[in-house]
């Protein structure tokens, strides 16, 4: 309680305070996440538990529409799963693969974007063109590419694999914007007193690295991590839509929009909007803290 109250008192406490918007967005992703961890006790059924699926419900229009039950308040799909214990659990996976894609990304990209910055010489410039080369393809091609061979080499690999195997597709095309954010701060960095000074004194240099320059590299760090949580949610799910993400078994929102593709122009229409717009809030909701964020670490936009 200690630790909050000091945070609301602080600069970008106070900023957090007088947004009305961040404090919305904010409420919206802690009952995203707080769904997405208790799925089991929130959700109203476990929808991929094949046991207790019935066929007889499927295709239930919402509760509030002319044929439709309270048990099922968003309807069903074709399989009788319940749309909204399906959009519960499919957020979950979702927001795992999304949030472990960002924390792989900003792991590998600040250590390279360290590397090269305060390194410099052939490191920097091997790094650099390593970069320039991620960046000469679509995000969207590479994580394609990366989890199509995945899934070539391990056609029935178990469904952790196939995660690890999705979230690393994501990692190889999000860690370039990271190591070019933290390269270019660390180059501005390097050569401040505080580092020369730690240099006399004879201080190792990956120390410096990690003790002096790294804490006042993370504030744009922080920016980049937040706005690319909703990217990488926003990747997994197209890469789910197209076929090539999490596994039928275990589907996230994008396999759910997938699913309900087929049947939108058929009357069934709930199937395929729920777990879109659920997917459209979360995003909405991150992007908004990340402006959030960045106007409040930058006192020029406060």
């Amino acid at each position: 309680m200690n630790v909050l109250k000091r945070w609301l008192n602080s600069d970008v406490g106070y900023s957090f305070r007088q947004s009305p918007t961040a404090m919305v967005a904010a409420a919206i992703a802690v009952v995203f996440l707080f769904c997405a961890a208790f799925a089991g006790w929130v959700s109203p059924t476990n929808p991929f538990d094949l046991a207790t699926l019935e066929l007889s419900d499927a295709r239930i229009p919402p509760a509030w529409m002319e044929g439709g039950s309270t048990k099922f308040l968003l309807g069903t799909d074709d399989q009788g799963r319940d749309i909204l214990s399906a959009i519960i659990y499919g957020s979950r996976i979702s927001l795992v693969v999304g949030l472990a894609s960002v924390v792989l990304s900003v792991v590998v990209g600040v250590g390279f974007g360290l590397l090269a910055g305060f390194r410099g010489g052939w490191i920097d410039a091997f790094l650099m063109r390593l970069c320039d080369v991620m960046l000469s393809f679509p995000a969207i091609l590479v994580a394609l590419l990366i989890a199509g061979v995945g899934r070539a080499l391990f056609p029935d690999a178990h469904e952790s694999l196939a995660f690890g195997v999705l979230i690393l597709s994501i990692t190889l095309t999000g860690w370039v914007q990271y190591a070019r954010t933290v390269r270019g701060t660390t180059l501005v960095e390097r050569n401040k007193e505080y580092v020369q000074a730690a240099r006399v004194t004879g201080v190792a240099p990956l120390r410096i690295m990690f003790k002096h320059v790294l804490p006042n590299v993370m504030g744009p760090v922080m920016v980049l991590a937040t706005i690319q949580v909703a990217t990488a949610i926003l990747t997994e799910a197209t890469l789910s839509f197209l076929g090539v993400g999490a596994p039928p078994t275990s589907p996230s929102l994008g396999t759910l929009i997938r699913i309900g593709n087929d049947y939108l122009f058929s009357g069934e229409w709930w199937i395929t909007i729920f777990p879109g717009l659920m997917l459209v809030l979360i995003a909405l909701s991150v992007n908004l803290l990340g402006d959030w964020l960045r106007d409040a670490l930058n006192p020029r936009l406060r």
